[in-house]
């Protein structure tokens, strides 16, 4: 489910965005699979329709969905996903660091991990 937190300081279209990827990620969203129009989905979070077409473009442009004219859009194949890795790496490290240096242990963060990458293999 697509959801957005009207007290977080993050633009609409950003949680949006994250929220679809984490779909994808975990696998609530399969391959091919048709998402909310742009006019329902704003429908049902009460938002903008620019704002979900925002968000959708965005996606677009990173891999995550496809559109189709005059059908809609659907969640891509990973293999078109356009993921830079490096950004991502050094926000991980700062972030684990933080939370090393708050008190949690190396062992907590590989279990997070763990747990990570079993629900984006899909063996959670």
């Amino acid at each position: 489910m697509i959801t957005v937190n009207y007290r977080d300081s993050r633009p609409l279209y950003e949680q949006i965005k994250e929220s679809v990827i984490k779909l994808i990620m975990t696998h609530a969203l399969q391959q091919d699979e048709r998402l909310p129009s742009v006019r329902e989905l704003a429908v049902e979070l009460a938002i903008n329709p620019n704002t979900i077409q925002r968000a959708y473009r965005e996606l677009e442009s990173e891999g995550y969905i496809y559109i189709a004219a005059g059908k809609g859009a659907f969640v891509a194949p990973v293999s078109a996903v356009n993921t830079d890795t490096e950004p991502l790496m050094k926000d991980f490290q700062q972030i684990a660091a933080k939370l090393i240096y708050g008190g949690v242990s190396a062992d907590s963060l590989k279990a997070a991990l763990d747990q990570i990458a079993k629900e984006v293999n899909g063996d959670a």
